[in-house]
């Protein structure tokens, strides 16, 4: 078995709150100051920086998982990380159908870039990507199991755009078998006030908007391969 430090909930330019150094050579070159064995690009609602990010990264030695902060109909934030770029942006087109179109105003909300692998601007996403899509919380899991990924509610313990805080409570019905902790001087209360979360993994990310937010080397998760598909496995399974 191997031991990887992780974050995997990073924002790049594309996400209108990303701070614009936030490129994909500048992640990925940041967590390998770090000393980051694996990360993951999770723009609002988009894949579409994790193909630049993922070969900057590779230059870098660090893993780069493709991924997405997907906003449910609910207004409820999920981390989705996937074993490959197919099936990330396969799942980014579907998203991006289901996704209220709102023209973004960047000079309230920021720009939306995208990058090509020379690190170099191609385009901006013209639609406001913090806004919710009509994909259901309960949707989900099953949309990410089909393309062998993984669903990983956000931050729960916030007070907005979590699972806890939007809904008030954790479907019984839930099928997820990871949750992210931001804080996690939160967790044993959380785990005792929500008894589902005892059967999940805990992993805590930095939600990086901004390159020095980025987590320092501090957690880690036991694998048994460092392919994408093997680090997926590993958070489907209870520490």
């Amino acid at each position: 078995m191997t031991q990887l430090t992780y974050d995997l909930h990073i924002h790049s330019c594309l996400s209108p709150c990303g701070d614009n150094d936030m490129t994909p050579a500048n992640i990925a070159g940041m967590a390998a100051v770090k000393g980051l064995d694996v990360i993951a690009v999770t723009d609002h609602n988009s894949c579409r920086n994790c193909a630049p990010t993922m070969k900057m990264a590779e230059e870098y030695g660090v893993i780069a998982l493709p991924g997405m902060e997907l906003c449910t109909e609910e207004e409820v934030h999920v981390v989705c990380l996937f074993p490959d770029l197919r099936a990330a942006l396969d799942f980014d087109a579907y998203v991006y159908d289901k996704m209220l179109k709102v023209p973004n105003k960047e000079k309230i909300f920021g720009e939306q870039l995208l990058y090509n692998d020379m690190d170099e601007i191609i385009g901006k996403e013209p639609n406001l990507l913090l806004c919710n899509t009509s994909i259901g919380f309960d949707e989900v899991y099953s949309l990410t199991e089909e393309r062998d990924g993984i669903m990983i509610p956000a931050h729960v313990d916030k007070t907005a755009n979590s699972l806890i805080a939007n809904l008030g409570f954790i479907p019984p019905d839930s099928q997820f078998t990871c949750a992210e902790i931001k804080n996690l001087s939160k967790k044993e209360e959380l785990l005792r006030q929500h008894v589902y979360l005892n059967q999940c993994r805990i992993i805590s990310n930095s939600d990086a908007h901004y390159l020095e937010h980025i987590n320092e080397p501090e957690h880690r998760i036991e694998v048994s391969g460092t392919s994408a598909s093997e680090i997926i496995k590993a958070l489907k399974i209870k520490a």
